[in-house]
């Protein structure tokens, strides 16, 4: 399972010109689910999210997580994240979950994640979203389950 995670100072889902999720400070999830991944992964996952140290202290090190700083989380979906771009010039999804079982890991990883953080927005799974973002720092990572 993959996080790919940006501290933001800001971001937002639409879909179709309507507002379904938006944070201020915090962080954009792109969350990838790959064949073999599990809800065991999706809670370990979403714990080395929550915990991950990204935002600056007092001495300005990245010694703070979302939580420190009571950020906000958007979770968007991304299938794109576990493709396999190994070979030639055209990405195979093979390594990807299939769509029906994806979204249940995603739905749990949401779930469990609107349990453990109290600002939590999301994207809608499937769906052709328009993200927007300002990135802060900009500060970019691939976290893996």
């Amino acid at each position: 399972m993959l996080a790919l995670i940006q501290r933001v100072k800001q971001a937002k889902v639409e879909i179709a010109d309507e507002l379904v999720g938006a944070i201020n400070q915090g962080l954009l999830v792109f969350l990838g689910i790959e064949r073999d991944d599990t809800i065991v992964e999706a809670d370990r996952l979403l714990q080395k999210v929550l915990a991950y140290r990204v935002f600056a202290d007092s001495e300005k090190k990245m010694n703070l997580s979302v939580q420190d700083v009571q950020g906000g989380l958007l979770i968007v979906s991304q299938f794109t994240l576990a493709a396999d771009t190994n070979k030639g010039l055209r990405p195979s999804f093979s390594s990807a979950k299939s769509p029906d079982e994806a979204q249940i890991i995603y739905q749990h990883f949401l779930a469990n994640a609107n349990t453990c953080h109290p600002e939590v927005a999301a994207g809608r799974f499937g769906a052709d979203m328009q993200v927007s973002l300002v990135n802060d720092g900009p500060v970019t990572f691939l976290l893996k389950s």
